[in-house]
Order: C-alpha cells, then structure tokens, then sequence
C-alpha cells in the first residue's frame, strides 16, 4: 500500500519536488483513515494537528452561520485539506465532513516535525508548497470576495483585513 500511497501524496500539490525518500518518511508516520458520509474530519475550533490527503471519496468544507452551515469549498481525490492549521498553528477555521464515504491519508504534525530534524531543505519545500496552496486558496476567496461585492454594488471595509500593500 505504501506505493500506492507514494504514488498519491506525490501527486498532490503540496508534495512537488519532494524526493522519494522523503514522501517514504512523511507516509511512515502517517495513517490511512477510512471516513463514513456524514462524518466530520474535525470542526470548527478544533485544535490541528494534522492534514489530510484524499485518496476517494469527497469532502465538504463548511463554516457555520446562525446554526447553518455555509459550504466554502468542496475537496476531492488528490487534494488536502487541514494544512492551515500546521502554518499557522491555530484552531481550525473550518470544519470539513465526509460527503462520500472518504479513504483519506492522515499526515500527522509530527511527521513534518520529524522531516525538519531529518533533512531541512526538503522540511522547507513542504513548507513553500503548503504556503502556495493556501495562497492559491486565499486568491480564490479575494476573487469570490470581489465578485460578491460588485453583485451587492456596496464596498465595504473590514479594520480587521488591514494590511500593507
């Protein structure tokens, strides 16, 4: 299953350009998790200690409004999902549930950690590669953001969105 798994977790984004050896180390401290429809990953708020990797199945990301929940996103085969939490260290800002039954690799904090000891240049890939796609995400929320805001005819501004251009 190992290859398998190789094969996989290569292909997805946050794994470019990493060497062989180093996705056989991430997958060693690593688990297959098998997620019934229905069932949430983790939640809103929860501490994160981890990322997943799809292998089947879909997953919906959702937040939640007045007890209902808003989807942001919808995950398939090959993406991952969870890594913002190993960034930037703090709670989940998203829940994310089964909406299929779900094969998922669990990539586990401390193997990132264990990769930092063992080789930091490739440590720094994933870190450039986890970055990029939370960039790629945050580029698809801006284009989402503006759009929303021209439907609406209404510009606003949120003190906490400050920052220098």
């Amino acid at each position: 299953m190992l290859i398998d798994q190789t094969e996989l977790i290569q292909q997805t984004p946050v794994c470019g350009g990493l060497r062989q050896e180093t996705l056989r180390l991430i997958l060693s401290q690593s688990e297959e998790q098998e997620v019934p429809a229905g069932e949430f990953f983790f939640r809103e708020g929860d501490a994160g200690d981890c990322l997943y990797v799809i292998r089947s199945g879909t997953a919906i990301v959702q937040r939640t409004w007045q007890g209902k929940a808003i989807v942001l996103a919808r995950v398939q085969p090959g993406d991952c999902f969870g890594e913002m939490s190993l960034i930037d260290l703090q709670r989940r800002f998203a829940g994310v549930k089964a909406e299929t039954d779900c094969s998922v690799i669990r990539v586990p904090y401390t193997a990132l950690m264990k990769l930092c000891q063992v080789d930091m240049e490739q440590y720094a890939m994933v870190m450039m590669n986890l970055g990029r796609e939370v960039s790629r995400r945050l580029r698809i929320a801006g284009e989402r953001l503006f759009r929303y805001q021209q439907e609406l005819g209404q510009h606003w501004f949120d003190e906490e969105l400050a920052f220098d251009a």
